[in-house]
């Protein structure tokens, strides 16, 4: 996969989206319209409960002590993958193709700053990732796109400029710090040699006392100056950085390996290797579409029927059918709590 300067491969999919003068409510705002038909894919959320005990109660506030006692016992916490439909079964609500995650969970158990909403057998909820994907998601979801087109070896995939730290820019800080965790004191970052290395680092991208001299300079990204600097595909709601490639590229779960935005300087810093999901996926010959755009917990595949019932029956994923002009806001899930 090679970065390309010509964003106009693009054309196609920026006159098929809403203009500015449409109705900016559906799904067409990212996701280019004329398609036979449609999927969405629910990124997958996780719930966690501790062994042996119950979560301490809630509010923090009022049950601080009970969360330090917790705190200090340590018990071992079990985290798993759970579905939407799942979800949406341990705690009473509905499961649909336009479900929104806070409704599925119900108004008024997400409180902002408190835990995730629990079920009756004590587990803890987490939203799924947003604008993102696991690595073997995008693999399941790329092996049936690579069987549905001609070109399966030739195509665009093209990622979200905003992701942190994946451009250079011209500026007086990095474009991202690496904070550690000693091996001698594994997940203690009150350590004290290493709580004053990182105490050091923060206070040097931020340095007040230089900051009025301070001149502008190249600060790396992921990505390569020229990148960096180079044209954007520019769609009515996004700009994205373009890469020549086939979507045999994500087949295999290890695909993070061989993309471009890898992250190798993080992997020397101790950090496991590690890619974003691309943002958008289309074949040379436009047979479908892929659009995992930032703001959505899902993924959007447009198509021919005979991909999008693939997508749904395949069980490593979870995807219902959704039909043109669908609608992703809070309101357009009335059935979900």
């Amino acid at each position: 996969m090679e970065w390309t300067d010509d964003v106009s491969a693009g054309d196609w999919i920026r006159e098929r989206l809403v203009a500015d003068h449409e109705d900016w409510s559906t799904m067409h705002m990212v996701v280019p319209r004329g398609f036979a038909a449609y999927a969405r894919i629910f990124h997958p959320a996780s719930r966690d409960r501790p062994v042996g005990e119950a979560w301490p109660g809630l509010p923090y506030a009022q049950h601080r002590r009970d969360w330090d006692a917790f705190q200090k016992r340590n018990p071992e916490i079990v985290t798993e993958r759970v579905t939407w439909r799942e979800t949406a079964r341990a705690l009473g609500t509905t499961m649909h193709p336009l479900a929104q995650w806070d409704r599925l969970v119900a108004p008024g158990i997400i409180v902002e700053n408190e835990d995730g909403p629990r079920d009756a057998a004590g587990w803890r909820y987490g939203a799924p990732r947003m604008g993102d994907l696991e690595p073997d998601v995008v693999a399941s979801i790329a092996r049936h796109l690579a069987a549905h087109t001609t070109t399966p070896d030739a195509g665009f995939v093209a990622l979200w400029e905003g992701f942190g730290g994946i451009l250079g820019f011209l500026g007086e800080h990095p474009s991202r710090a690496f904070f550690q965790i000693d091996e001698s004191s594994p997940g203690d970052v009150t350590y004290a040699p290493l709580a004053t290395h990182n105490e050091m680092l923060s206070r040097s991208t931020k340095d007040p006392f230089n900051k009025v001299f301070a001149q502008p300079t190249w600060q790396e990204g992921i990505l390569s100056r020229e990148i960096s600097e180079g044209p954007r595909l520019q769609l009515p709601h996004r700009a994205h950085v373009l890469f020549r490639g086939g979507i045999a590229e994500l087949t295999d779960d290890d695909w993070v390996l061989r993309m471009p935005w890898r992250d190798v300087v993080a992997e020397s810093h101790g950090f496991p290797p590690d890619a974003h999901a691309p943002s958008l996926v289309w074949p040379d010959d436009h047979a479908w579409v892929l659009v995992t755009e930032v703001d959505y917990d899902s993924t959007i595949v447009g198509g021919s029927p005979s991909l999008i019932a693939a997508i749904l029956d395949d069980p490593q994923l979870e995807a219902l059918p959704v039909s043109e002009g669908a609608e992703f806001a809070w309101t357009g899930d009335e059935a979900g709590s």
